[in-house]
C-alpha cells in the first residue's frame, strides 16, 4: 500500500528559490540511499505558505527513508529555511 507524506510549512518569500532548489537536493539525496520516493512534489498556496507531498511504494521504504534522512545535510538545508511545519502520513486507498 502506497503511503504519502505531506507536509504544510511557512518560509519567507524572498526564500522561495533557494527553497525549491533545497527541496530538489533533498529528493536527490533521500533517493540516492533509499527507494524511493516515487513522488514528491512542492507546491506553493500563497506567498508563505507550502505543501510538500511525497509518495512511497511502501511504509518498508518511508521508514528506510526516515532512519537515514533526518541527519543528513539536505535535511537540515531544506528544513532550515522552514517554519512551523507539521506532517501527516496518509495510507492510500485508492490511486488512478
Amino acid at each position: 500500500m502506497s503511503i504519502a507524506v505531506i507536509t504544510r510549512f511557512t518560509a519567507n518569500p524572498q526564500d522561495a528559490e533557494q527553497l525549491t532548489a533545497r527541496h530538489a537536493a533533498l529528493v536527490a539525496a533521500t533517493r540516492a540511499s533509499c527507494p524511493g520516493p516515487a513522488e514528491a512534489r512542492l507546491g506553493r498556496v500563497d506567498d508563505e505558505s507550502w505543501v510538500a507531498i511525497w509518495r512511497w511504494e511502501s511504509a518498508e521504504h518511508l521508514a528506510a527513508a526516515r532512519a537515514s534522512a533526518p541527519g543528513s545535510a539536505e535535511a537540515r538545508a531544506a528544513f532550515e529555511l522552514a517554519k512551523d511545519p507539521t506532517g501527516e502520513d496518509v495510507e492510500l486507498v485508492y490511486e488512478a
